[in-house]
């Protein structure tokens, strides 16, 4: 009977260590993904995340058009994507429209076909138009420099910034 009891704190013991190690490690990482997010996207990164309807990493594949819908009445840009990596609100492999009002591009850089962004936008507003959060932040040009890890470093940390609301 003591051998069993002796076994049975001895295992409570490695569990209850076990527990702390992986808390730790969770820890770190979730302070490592921050680290990362607000290097790369600027120490107003949670709002970013918090306030966007939809963030993924794409390529930019649809040629911006200026139309005009007579039932609404406003000039827009259409900008179609290739969803690459899919934070929030899309599907990877999904092609994703965004209609922006024409006189938002004079604020933002324009964006060409084959170009890889990260976008943060706004959910869609009632005349289906959209840009992205905070302007020009909440769109950030993509390079050959930024690694699959980086990328997995942000996701984590936009999805733990929004949980945290």
């Amino acid at each position: 009977m003591r051998a069993s009891r002796r076994f049975l704190m001895a295992t409570i013991a490695v569990l209850c260590c076990s527990n702390s190690i992986i808390l730790a490690q969770s820890e770190l990482a979730n302070r490592s993904d921050q680290a990362a997010a607000e290097r790369i996207l600027g120490p107003h990164w949670k709002q970013l995340s918090r306030r966007a309807g939809m963030v993924f990493s794409g390529t930019a594949i649809g040629t911006k058009v200026l139309e005009v819908r007579t039932d609404q009445g406003v000039p827009a840009i259409t900008l179609t994507f290739r969803v690459e990596r899919a934070v929030i609100g899309v599907e990877a492999g999904q092609a994703v429209t965004i209609r922006q009002w024409a006189g938002a591009p004079s604020q933002l850089r324009l964006v060409r076909d084959g170009e890889h962004v990260l976008l943060f936008l706004y959910p869609p507003s009632r005349l289906g138009l959209t840009s992205p959060v905070g302007g020009a932040q909440g769109l950030i040009q993509l390079n050959a420099q930024t690694s699959d890890a980086a990328l997995t470093q942000l996701e984590r940390a936009i999805r733990t910034a929004r949980q945290e609301e």
